[in-house]
């Protein structure tokens, strides 16, 4: 009699099982044509909520962070910023109608073949002892390994050549190198050189994001004791020489591997710079100061959510300023941001801009 019902309950888990792929399947059909998924790599910029799963002082769980974020009314997911990173605007800008999920978010196996996941850390970087202060965090190469682990879960609902077909459509965003430099090592890019392990996995249409102009954040600022209006050319020069080898990784990488698979080297450099020194034009009022936190040491943006007295400063109209907190650019200046590199030229988008990239066929 035992013997029956054991039998009958694994045939049940598994006709349940088969239901449920089967229904994957069918979403991931009818979604496919009009639909894009994106898998994120890198740091604070783009995590969208990792940390929260890990013991760590690099958190951006509490108010005021998420104050804009319309799908969460508002209450911190974990972004380092206001509202919106620039993954999230340029997945809504291509049609997708949700974000990717954080990797260590329970349950969110399924979500690998619908919206892709977010597998960004906050204070890590390409270096695996890059952000050890904070205590915890994923560095890129667990980021990867997380990855395979998605990729895994893809197989056995999807098979192999299921999985290699839908991979070649989905992008794959790595933005990184940031913390990196701010730990003021210069480092290789071991994600691009050695093993290439994303490509072998079955990624096809890359977005390689430079760093930004750290020179410029307030972070950087405060501690060489800057006056308004001026950067650290020092620190600028430095991210120079590293966005330089960058780019020509990027161009060898698309002379090997192209024309079946695409790498963009995304220049949010200089995007970023001529929006910081002409904030005028582009309509924000201070492109220097944060908006939350102040402008010295210990830079820490947050409100008490009991709405106790206790709360760092907080400007007036988060629009009109370009950087959320020291680190982080507010969601209006990701919106520009991530606009530029949609439908840039070549000189913020090398070889070819995100949009084109989206409808690129790696075949």
């Amino acid at each position: 009699m035992m013997v029956v019902r054991i039998g009958v309950h694994k045939m049940w888990k598994h006709s349940v099982l088969n239901l449920v792929l089967v229904l994957v399947l069918v979403c991931w059909q009818m979604m496919g044509c009009c639909s894009i998924t994106t898998f994120v790599f890198g740091d604070s910029l783009v995590d969208a909520g990792n940390n929260n799963y890990l013991f760590t002082l690099s958190k951006a769980n509490s108010p005021p962070y998420g104050i804009d974020f319309k799908p969460s009314a508002g209450l911190p997911t974990g972004r380092f910023t206001n509202g919106r990173t620039i993954p999230d605007i340029v997945g809504q800008e291509l049609g997708s109608n949700s974000f990717p999920p954080p990797y260590l978010a329970p349950n969110n196996k399924g979500d690998a073949i619908i919206k892709g996941i977010n597998y960004a850390s906050g204070a890590s970087g390409i270096l695996d002892e890059t952000g050890s202060l904070f205590i915890g965090r994923v560095p890129l190469e667990q980021q990867i390994s997380y990855f395979e682990e998605s990729r895994n879960y893809m197989v056995n609902v999807m098979g192999e050549n299921g999985t290699t077909e839908f991979l070649k459509t989905a992008i794959f965003s790595l933005t990184t190198g940031s913390n990196d430099i701010l730990n003021y090592v210069q480092p290789s890019i071991p994600f691009l050189q050695g093993d290439k392990r994303l490509h072998e996995l079955g990624a096809r249409k890359f977005i390689i994001v430079d760093v930004g102009p750290l020179g410029c954040i307030p972070f950087v600022r405060a501690l060489n004791l800057l006056p308004i209006a001026e950067c650290s050319i020092k620190v600028n020069q430095l991210i120079k020489g590293y966005n330089k080898k960058l780019k020509n990784m990027v161009n060898g990488l698309n002379q090997e591997l192209g024309p079946e698979a695409m790498f963009v080297y995304a220049n949010s450099f200089d995007i970023v710079l001529s929006i910081i020194l002409d904030y005028h034009q582009y309509g924000f009022e201070n492109g220097f100061e944060p908006c939350c936190g102040g402008n010295f040491p210990p830079f820490v943006c947050f409100k008490e959510s009991n709405g106790g007295a206790m709360s760092s400063v907080l400007c007036d109209n988060r629009e009109k300023y370009v950087f959320w907190d020291a680190y982080h650019p507010t969601e209006a200046a990701n919106i520009i941001i991530a606009k530029k590199l949609l439908d840039g030229d070549q000189s913020v988008s090398f070889p070819i801009n995100i949009r084109q990239l989206y409808h690129y066929n790696s075949y």
